[in-house]
């Protein structure tokens, strides 16, 4: 699909995503988020001088686990290696990292996008440590406009995961899907907590154009600090658009390094990009290499939970559409887990589905509750969906049962009878209703008789009045209409 006319943007997208083990990458140092600065410290992760690394076990097996929900090839030996540069974050000058033999590669992760579906190769997988956190002190926590740059080693060590997309997306809505069903891989695997205000999930995009039709690839510019779904979607577009204007104006995209910059919705030159020589890598030395078997591929592979992808496909193997399908395998686990325990109970799925993602979450919501601290079972939600579809109870009586289910008054029979919520679908006592209603309003039932259909509407509301809204209202509208025939 192309972006500008005659032109065609060619992406890709680096992942990085902080593992949440206990323990960081090559040291026995906590992994935490917020706590007071360079308190999560060692010799390790200081990189002081006799201070050997041991990988995290744990971290090697979620990389593993990873690779495998991204349909990757898993290396039976890898290895580390150490990338040389120069950051004050950076206590070693260095970073372990992998260069040619990552523990994952030759993947890909399928996307919807519009209706479509779109493969995204997944070049690799490779596992690195974090660096140090740099925070500039000054106007905009930039560094041009610092007054100073304080150095927080927390973060130093803790257990990285890269992931490289190959150069297959398209366009920014593609970039934004890619990020948004990565992410939820990430999340049903519960490998990280997958915050990208936090920092636990960030991406970079490597963006360059073409004219449609050209077999060489653009200059790849390199585009940083987008920290939302909406700011990678949104800087990616932008900078489509700025190369394609500097092409046809004439210009020429240098290979550099980008920052976002949010406020002002375009993007800004750093540095000119590294190359991998400029890195200077060599296998690091501390270090044996990495070796998953079989055996242990086989055991990761069996710890594997259903993904997001074979969730919507089983959704919408039992009747959901697609939307609905996506909303719910996106929801709360136990939300989920609710809706599966109702069609287990002979719920309709579409109705279940439909109460779960809402009345059922805008309850949660409103009432500020933890979906695993409501007392809703999916049993509960069955008898609820079948005490609708049996007219025990009205559409909007239901909702008042629901209310007090999760107010914890009881199963949904219980609710309804204890808050006289029951439908009356007695033929005999709706006859009755709609006699007095008839008797009472005689004008209208002229007005109906002279031709004027739409009088039946104001003839059902009185009779639901009359009878407290308790009437069943498909049994009230054929009494009626067969009477006032």
């Amino acid at each position: 699909m192309s972006v500008l006319e005659g032109w065609e943007a060619v992406i890709g997208i680096e992942v990085h995503v902080e593992l949440l083990t206990q323990s960081k990458m090559f040291c026995g140092c906590k992994v935490g988020f917020g706590d007071e600065p360079n308190m999560n410290v060692c010799p390790t992760c200081l990189g002081l001088p006799g201070a050997l690394p041991v990988p995290n076990r744990t971290a090697i097996e979620w990389i593993s686990k990873i690779g495998m929900a991204l349909n990757c090839e898993i290396s039976e030996t890898s290895v580390f290696h150490r990338k040389n540069y120069f950051y004050a974050d950076l206590p070693k000058n260095y970073q372990i990292s992998q260069f040619d033999i990552p523990v994952c590669h030759d993947g890909f992760l399928d996307v919807a996008v519009d209706g479509d579906t779109v493969r995204i190769g997944i070049e690799r997988a490779h596992q690195e440590e974090d660096t140090g956190k740099s925070l500039h002190m000054g106007e905009g926590g930039r560094i041009h406009a610092a007054t100073e740059t304080l150095l927080d080693f927390n973060r130093s060590g803790v257990p990285l995961v890269e992931i490289v997309s190959k150069p297959d997306i398209r366009t920014a809505a593609q970039a934004r899907a890619y990020a948004q069903e990565l992410r939820n891989v990430i999340l049903e695997l519960d490998v990280s907590d997958a915050k990208l205000e936090e920092g636990s999930m960030r991406f970079d995009a490597n963006i360059s154009v073409r004219q449609e039709g050209a077999p060489e690839f653009g200059t790849k510019v390199e585009i940083k600090n987008m920290n939302s779904f909406r700011s990678l979607e949104r800087a990616v577009a932008y900078e489509i658009e700025r190369q394609v204007d500097e092409i046809t104006s004439g210009g020429t995209v240098i290979q550099e390094t980008r920052h976002w910059d949010e406020e002002a919705g375009v993007t800004h030159g750093m540095r000119t990009k590294e190359g991998s020589s400029d890195y200077r890598y060599f296998t690091e030395p501390d270090l044996v290499p990495i070796v998953i078997d079989a055996t242990w591929q086989a055991e990761i592979r069996q710890s594997l939970p259903e993904l997001p992808a074979e969730r919507r496909a089983r959704y919408a193997d039992l009747g959901l559409d697609p939307h609905l399908a996506g909303v719910l395998a996106g929801a709360d686990a136990d939300l989920r887990a609710v809706f599966d325990h109702a069609v287990d109970a002979g719920a309709d799925a579409k109705a279940a589905a439909i109460w779960i993602t809402g009345e059922v979450t805008a309850w949660l919501r409103r009432e500020d509750t933890a979906p695993g601290d409501s007392p809703l079972t999916g049993e509960w939600l069955a008898a609820l969906v079948a005490m609708v579809s049996d007219s025990k109870v009205s559409a909007s009586a239901a909702k008042d049962v629901l209310d007090g289910v999760m107010r914890g008054e009881g199963a949904p029979e219980a609710v309804a009878e204890g808050r006289d919520l029951i439908q009356i679908s007695d033929a005999g006592a709706i006859a009755a209703a709609v006699d007095e209603v008839l008797a009472a309003n005689p004008d209208a039932v002229e007005r109906y008789q002279a031709g004027e259909q739409k009088v039946v509407g104001f003839l059902v509301g009185q009779v639901m009045r009359a009878t407290q809204g308790k009437a069943e209202p498909k049994l009230v509208n054929e009494l009626l209409r067969e009477k006032l025939s």
